[in-house]
């Protein structure tokens, strides 16, 4: 790329005007309300599951159940609300999670962002994607920003795919002590009830653990550990070598667009399987909506970069790091039903 080809395309940057940043403020503080609401729910919060149904026997009991569900969730969430409004714990818990897992979805966009701008590369501001809580049970898909603009070179792609991980998982790291430190254990009852959904703990929160006496088996989770969790569980998925995710930048630069091709179908078929191992061997669909994500990714195209000159060795060595990184929050079958 010739030099007056950079100061073309800088010159073509945009900066957010105020309507766009009302518009990203407007999604954030959405997904602030779902997930401070999601974080007092099952299964991150308090004890507030969804009421018990029975199996429908018939076909009128079938739609009779279709017909109650809505006013059921809808019964739950405005009880979740009054809550929040009128017990202090249920505030405080709420906002413990909600603020820390957007601190960690807002690291790891920031990272992107800013690496976009040190490149000149025109990116949106992220936009956060709220969800009905219990829906997304998190109340949040996450968040994304988009880019607008050809990338300038490889190292372009790698340095800004890899900054969003990077950059949340830091984040993440005082909000995952903060949560295994606070630990309490879990109540007899608890241990021995039968049923629920059970959320597989990383590696990342195996090793630490132990430096707080912690048994993550007989301990009770709160709101940091559950929002480190879904934090590792976003890094682990973004650094799968895929399509655009920012494992699938970090491969495209670093080895190249064949690469990039068959490690994106590797993972498609190895989640694939792992999605049929958890349904069968835990009861849980969740891998399937991975798989079914990695299919779409895998068909997704890379767009080149102007220059192909291949990354130095500083480069190689952060590649390392985010395998580390992956290894760290990457779990085989994070949801399992028992």
């Amino acid at each position: 790329m010739a030099a007056s080809d950079k100061f073309i395309y800088d010159s073509m940057a945009m900066r957010p005007s105020a309507r766009t940043w009302i518009k990203h403020l407007i999604l954030l503080l959405i997904t602030f309300i779902t997930a401070t609401i999601a974080g007092t729910l099952y299964p991150f919060g308090f004890n507030m599951p969804f009421p018990e149904i029975a199996d429908p026997q018939s076909l009128p009991e079938l739609f009779n159940l279709i017909a109650t569900l809505p006013s059921a969730y809808l019964a739950l969430v405005v009880n979740a609300v009054y809550q929040i409004a009128v017990n202090p714990s249920y505030l405080i818990y709420g906002l413990s999670f909600s603020l820390s897992l957007l601190f960690i979805l807002t690291s790891h966009e920031m990272g992107h962002y800013i690496a976009c701008r040190l490149y000149g590369v025109d990116a949106t501001l992220p936009y956060f994607i709220p969800t009905p809580p219990m829906v997304g049970p998190a109340g949040t898909f996450g968040a994304f920003i988009k880019i607008r603009s050809p990338m300038p070179s490889r190292k372009a792609v790698f340095d800004i795919g890899v900054a969003g991980p990077i950059a949340g998982f830091i984040a993440l790291i005082p909000i995952a002590i903060i949560g295994v430190a606070t630990m309490q254990p879990a109540p007899a009852e608890q241990l021995t009830s039968a049923g629920g959904i059970v959320f597989a703990n990383p590696v990342a929160l195996k090793l630490l653990a132990p430096a707080f006496g912690v048994d993550l088996a007989t301990y009770r989770t709160n709101a940091f550990t559950s929002a480190a969790w879904v934090g590792l569980l976003v890094t682990a998925l973004n650094l799968i070598p895929s399509g655009q995710l920012d494992g699938g930048h970090a491969i495209y630069a670093m080895l190249g667009p064949m690469v990039h091709r068959w490690t994106g179908r590797i993972a498609f078929v190895v989640m694939a399987l792992l999605s049929i191992l958890g349904w069968f061997i835990y009861n849980s669909p969740s891998g399937f909506l991975l798989a079914i994500l990695l299919g779409v990714m895998m068909r997704l195209g890379h767009p080149e970069p102007w220059d192909n000159s291949p990354l130095d060795l500083k480069r190689k060595m952060i590649a390392f790091l985010t395998v580390v990184i992956f290894l760290l929050s990457f779990v085989p079958f994070p949801i399992q039903i028992t």
